[in-house]
């Protein structure tokens, strides 16, 4: 029974858990025995922690006997390495913090450590989030589990991959672009990237401040409202995060859409999309008709100019945020001659290719000369397409679109065309230059069985909707989900 525990869901696990049916050691041991049979074939983690989470797993079991233990108590959770957590080492998939152990927890990390979660290990990524599809780790690419061939997404891809794997119950991500929604879609999963200031990002490596957000990678959407109500709500570390009220997601899920209106943007749909996707995401919103959904054609006129604005944005910020990576502070350092050599080396080795490319580019974006011309002409952009959804949302309450023109690639496929790779997020980017609520949800496969993602967008702090109208269609049946091929 114990081998079979790592696919229980959240919800299931946590009813088991408290009950006494089962202990959280049990739980996470079958979690550690699937990360120890699919590493390194699968390559979703940096970090496996096994005895800092059977120590955790020991205190869950004392606080459920309690009978004071909230929902996530003694779940197994995987961890993108993009999180400060501390004693644990923080990588971010880069070689300039290789071997920088973390002094402090994130607030995302902290909110999950009071709740007893169990954390299983630091997921690989794409270095410093920067990329579509985990290739970009200065520790290797993760596989896709349904073909090991192919990539899992990213930048996200090793949280994605790991709860796909049945390696963990769920695990964190970020999302700039598409960091979490795109890897869900490609790796069979539910993610969600809530409204930007929903969840506190202090803590959180910084890649581009005013697009990154923290969201969950799970196996439902009930399990992800779960985690979700953990990880919201206002901090003080964090000045950007909203005060808001933070309600029960869970109990949102009531499986009722009727009168729901859905607006299906007319540029979604693109030439050069895989036919499958199409069809996956049709047949998903005539399910949401037969559900009493109203479904009508809404545009985002400037959606087309989306990732040029965010090219700009994020490496701009990027540029920004990277600079504290000099050798000095804390990190990877190559001895020389002089601090400007000093600088010069230890960003060379440290960096990856991909990292130095943006940072040139938002280095560029910001140089004298140049600000007006793209990086301010960028901000009006991101405004413009903004005020697209707000008048988009005054006829639906829920934006449905594919969450990628095509479903996983082969590995190498686009590595050598930076261009095409950044292609992959056109369905994704304008939610976070907008700040909105995202998620991806599975809704079919390929004819090579890959899995297929819808993502429902949401207006501000409406997560409680999406929520409910992915809820409701996967409680419908239309979905049947496939175990990967690992």
């Amino acid at each position: 029974m114990s081998s079979e525990l790592n696919r229980l869901t959240i919800a299931e696990a946590s009813a088991k858990l408290h009950k006494r049916e089962i202990s959280a050691l049990e739980l996470t041991r079958s979690c550690l025995e699937r990360i120890t049979a699919l590493e390194p074939r699968l390559n979703a983690f940096i970090t496996v922690s096994e005895k800092e989470a059977s120590e955790q797993a020991v205190e869950a079991d004392r606080r459920i006997a309690a009978g004071n233990a909230p929902a996530l108590c003694g779940i197994p959770l995987g961890i993108k390495d993009i999180y400060n957590t501390r004693g644990v080492r923080t990588t971010c998939a880069s070689r300039i913090l290789e071997n920088f152990i973390s002094p402090y927890d994130a607030t995302a990390i902290a909110k999950l450590r009071e709740d007893g979660a169990v954390f299983v290990g630091k997921a690989n990524m794409d270095e410093f989030a920067m990329g579509s599809s985990t290739e970009n780790s200065a520790f290797g690419p993760t596989k896709n589990p349904y073909d090991l061939e192919r990539v899992s997404g990213g930048s996200s891809g090793g949280s994605a991959a790991a709860v796909a794997a049945h390696q963990c119950l769920g695990a964190l991500g970020t999302d700039t672009g598409g960091s979490i929604r795109e890897p869900a879609s490609f790796c069979g999963v539910v993610g969600i990237k809530p409204t930007y200031s929903r969840v506190s990002r202090f803590g959180v490596i910084a890649y581009a401040s005013s697009l990154d957000q923290v969201g969950p990678f799970t196996k439902t959407v009930r399990d992800a409202a779960i985690m979700l109500r953990t990880l919201a709500g206002v901090d003080r570390l964090d000045s950007t995060c909203s005060a808001r009220p933070v309600p029960d997601y869970e109990k949102a899920l009531s499986g009722d859409v009727k009168g729901l209106r859905i607006g299906v943007p007319k540029e979604y749909f693109i030439d050069g999309m895989a036919p499958e996707v199409e069809s996956a995401v049709r047949a998903a919103l005539k399910q949401y008709q037969s559900l009493g959904a109203s479904v009508h054609e809404i545009s985002l006129p400037h959606a087309s100019y989306a990732i040029a604005a965010y090219y700009l944005i994020a490496t701009a910020e990027a540029s920004a945020n990277l600079a504290r990576y000099d050798g000095i502070r804390y990190g990877l350092r190559v001895d020389a001659e002089d601090h400007n050599a000093l600088y010069d080396m230890t960003r060379a080795q440290g960096f990856g290719t991909e990292v130095k490319r943006r940072i040139m580019l938002g280095t560029f974006a910001l140089s004298a000369g140049y600000y007006d011309a793209y990086y301010l002409k960028a901000q009006k952009v991101r405004t413009l397409i903004r005020r697209d959804f707000e008048r988009a949302f005054e006829s639906c309450d829920v934006t449905v679109t594919p969450v990628a023109p095509t479903t996983a690639f082969r590995i190498g496929e686009k590595m050598d065309d930076p261009l095409t790779m950044y292609l992959s997020d056109i369905f994704t980017i304008s939610v976070n230059l907008a700040g909105l609520p995202g998620m991806s949800i599975p809704c079919g496969y390929d004819g090579n069985g890959l899995p297929i993602g819808m993502q429902l967008i949401g207006s501000p702090f409406s997560e409680e909707t999406i929520l409910r109208a992915g809820d409701a269609y996967e409680r419908s049946g239309a979905f049947t989900r496939r175990e990967p091929a690992i």
